[in-house]
């Protein structure tokens, strides 16, 4: 079914309150103060049955300028407004406010009420109704019916009936599917019960007994029970007014202004991006830093303004900005705000958020007023693409994508990363936690970064055959987990951009170019470690043997350890890569003969000392050939 909530605006006593009670049996002012002085102060909330069945939840906000912040925060939700204006009084200045606010918040339909019409004669009601046409000319409300009614009499009033039901056939369904948001506009306790929220549930579901989470603070909680209507549900959906009971929180911890919405869903923020637009009625141009109210949700912060294209916004025009905040927030892309100077407290204009987390921006930067167009037209698939480009570094999954893109559904974020890699734009890794993707451009990047690096290290090390891995992803992948690293390494082995030895790194083209002179230096150091294969030399003698100053021993013997020609099994002991393959095959094959291996038997099998059979035996160990089981060797599992 279709929930929809309507809104009333209009001056102080002009008979808001007076018309949801002849419309609906009850009165909306609750506080004892609003009785006496007969004004609403708070908003108020109620509901009623409209001809065809449809339940309507129904908002009452103060008309008087004192508590437009009142107002803000329950106009927001709202799909329908009733724009009360007084027969006898015509159009005033909170009538006026009351307009822009809607229009600035994008407010789609709405009808004009006229009251107390038992007040006035026909004349004086056709002039009225005249000046309202007049004001509302150019508004979302210009072709809106408008209905004369009297709440004493009741004239009027199952007309006005009739064209809400009609107008809210044409309203559009919220969507139930997106993640799960509820902008806080009354905290209160009751006894026995504990603390109670009430809101507009904007989108999403929520049920009894789900975990939440309470924004910008990031408190959990959990829900206890729901009411819509003043009756207990299981569930409640996008569009309608609902009550919530939350397990384990002190009134006093939370406020209006606070956001109900999933866990990490959404994140805090100091600052967000928009497209701001000014009255053209304001009284006043923005200049950049000029201190404002920002109206958000049911949130009122203060925050300067920074214009990012120029020194000052006059009435009419409209910008890219950056509203800073002087308190967190939270809110998503494509939510409405209004804004208000700080003194005096007049509206002035309001805006689109573009981006809710952005990176603190320049002034006058071509390419942040191209980023924050692309995220103005609103294509999706260009919003995806940019967040990805932006996020690359930190290599998000679809949750932070989809976050990040304004909170979009999962599914409808999988559907874009698939046409968006089809295409070429990026490019998923998958990894044993998950899947995270990263832009073309930010791979291209990393390509040209990894030639970089490894071009200065093989021009200053040109006897190594290359770097570290370690040292590598040290240098060009923002110290990535090991897992990401090793899936970049795997696209930059396939693209024939590197080839990774063992531990090392180094360029698809490059090899080690010995000298004659070096060349014939590792082939005697070669021959020496062949021929004593299991009683090899140590490396302080080699200069001794082969009569050799160290400081060109040490580079050829270095590259032979890198290339794996020379093996190191310990800090100290050194074999040739022949030594150790046939050491391999002697203990594979006994142990698949006589079902284990001893140490002496190791020793006998190769001719060697003790200590060489056991250090071979212990590296075996290391890269799995074998498994140590008390004092016997047995072959490793996975041989």
């Amino acid at each position: 079914m279709k929930h929809v909530i309507i809104g009333t605006a209009g001056h102080i006593d002009h008979g808001k309150t007076t018309l949801i009670g002849a419309l609906t049996g009850r009165n909306t002012d609750r506080l004892k103060e609003e009785r006496e002085r007969g004004i609403s102060i708070e908003l108020g909330f109620t509901y009623f049955d409209l001809p065809s069945g449809r339940r309507a939840g129904i908002i009452d906000v103060p008309g008087h300028e004192r508590f437009i912040k009142n107002m803000l925060a329950g106009i927001g939700g709202i799909d329908l407004v009733m724009l009360v204006v007084a027969a006898d009084e015509g159009v005033m200045p909170q009538t006026k406010e009351h307009l822009n606010i809607l229009s600035l918040l994008k407010i789609k339909k709405g009808i004009i009420v006229l009251t107390k019409k038992d007040m006035v004669d026909d004349e004086w009601l056709e002039i009225v109704i005249e000046q309202v046409k007049e004001d509302v000319s150019g508004t979302f409300l210009e072709n809106a019916p408008i209905i004369p009614v009297s709440s004493t009499t009741r004239e009027g009033l199952d007309r006005l009936v009739n064209e809400i039901d009609f107008l809210t056939e044409e309203v559009e369904p919220k969507d139930v599917h997106k993640p799960m948001r509820l902008p806080i506009d009354r905290v209160f306790s009751i006894q026995g019960f504990g603390t109670i929220v009430t809101g507009t549930l904007i989108s999403g579901t929520i049920k009894e007994g789900d975990k939440i989470m309470i924004y910008p603070h990031k408190i959990e909680s959990r829900v206890r029970s729901i009411q819509v209507h003043e009756t207990t549900v299981g569930i409640a959906e996008a569009g309608q007014r609902v009550a919530i009971n939350l397990a384990g929180i002190k009134v006093e911890e939370i406020s209006r202004g606070d956001v109900i919405a999933a866990i990490d869903s959404m994140e805090p923020t100091y600052m967000f991006d928009a497209k701001l637009e000014l009255l053209k009625d304001a009284e006043r141009s923005i200049s950049n830093r000029d201190r404002l109210r920002i109206y958000h949700g049911s949130a009122e912060v203060f925050g300067r303004v920074v214009l990012l294209d120029r020194e000052e916004l006059l009435p009419g025009e409209n910008a890219f900005v950056q509203m800073r905040l002087e308190e967190q927030i939270a809110c998503q892309k494509d939510d409405r705000f209004v804004i208000r100077f700080y003194s005096p407290m007049i509206t002035i204009g309001g805006g689109t958020i573009l981006d809710p987390n952005p990176p603190k921006r320049k002034r006058f930067r071509e390419e942040n007023i191209e980023e924050l167009s692309v995220k103005e037209k609103g294509d999706i698939e260009d919003i995806v693409e940019q967040q990805i480009f932006r996020m690359s570094e930190s290599y998000p999954d679809v949750a932070a994508i989809a976050k990040a893109a304004g909170n979009i559904s999962i599914e409808s974020c999988n559907i874009v990363l698939g046409n968006l890699e089809k295409k070429g734009a990026i490019k998923s890794f998958k990894t044993m936690e998950g899947a995270f993707y990263v832009h073309s451009r930010f791979l291209e990047d990393l390509v040209e970064k990894v030639k970089i690096v490894l071009e200065d290290f093989h021009k200053k090390n040109p006897l190594k055959t290359g770097m570290s891995k370690e040292e590598l992803r040290t240098k060009v992948m923002s110290y990535t987990k090991p897992k990401v690293s090793d899936e970049l390494y795997g696209f930059l082995i396939s693209n024939k951009v590197v080839k990774v030895n063992e531990q090392n790194v180094s360029l698809w083209d490059f090899k080690v170019e010995l000298s004659e002179e070096q060349e014939k230096i590792r082939k005697q150091i070669m021959d020496l470690y062949n021929s004593n294969k299991y009683n090899p030399p140590k490396y302080k003698d080699l200069s001794t043997i082969l009569k050799l100053q160290e400081k060109i021993l040490e580079p050829i013997y270095n590259t032979l350890i890198d290339s794996g020609e020379l093996i190191r099994v310990d800090l100290e002991t050194v074999f040739s890569k022949e030594a150790i393959k046939d050491a391999k095959e002697l203990v594979v094959d006994y142990i698949k003969k006589n079902k284990s291996i001893q140490l002496g038997e190791f020793r006998d099998l190769l001719g060697t000392s003790r200590k060489y059979a056991m250090a071979i035996l212990d590296y075996f160990d290391q890269i799995k050939i074998t498994r140590r089981v008390e004092d016997k060797r047995i072959l490793h599992s996975s041989k």
